[in-house]
């Protein structure tokens, strides 16, 4: 197995993005179905009423489909933020980290100590 990178491009694949979405809308879809009793004895239904499970089936429905919808949405318009230039280099750390910070969680980046901050009181 090599030790490369991936890039932000080969961590941004359609399918895989599609699939988080699928996998957010069943699980809004089952916390729905939950939620509405689907696990619950039904009740006497009166004549001409809708089944409560039939309800339940129809609004897990819905927000399904909703939050799959509302999933690929987002995802696409955060995919709009990323610089196409910085796509196609090498994921080496993640974003959120201070690009002063290496790897190993040391304070610089050519292994020399940094006097830390005065903490205040």
């Amino acid at each position: 197995m090599s030790e490369q990178n991936p890039t932000r491009r080969d961590l941004m694949r359609p399918a895989q993005l599609v699939g988080l979405a699928l996998i957010a809308a069943v699980f809004a879809g089952i916390v729905t179905l939950v939620s509405m009793g689907i696990l619950q004895d039904p009740r006497p239904v009166p004549e001409g009423a809708m089944h409560p499970h039939l309800r339940a089936w129809m609004v897990s429905g819905i927000v399904a489909g909703i939050t799959f919808i509302a999933t690929l949405v987002i995802i696409a318009l955060s995919l709009l933020a990323v610089d196409p230039a910085k796509a196609a280099k090498p994921v080496t750390r993640g974003l959120l980290l201070d690009p002063e910070t290496d790897a190993d969680g040391g304070d610089a980046p050519d292994g020399q100590d940094r006097p830390a901050p005065p903490r205040g009181h």
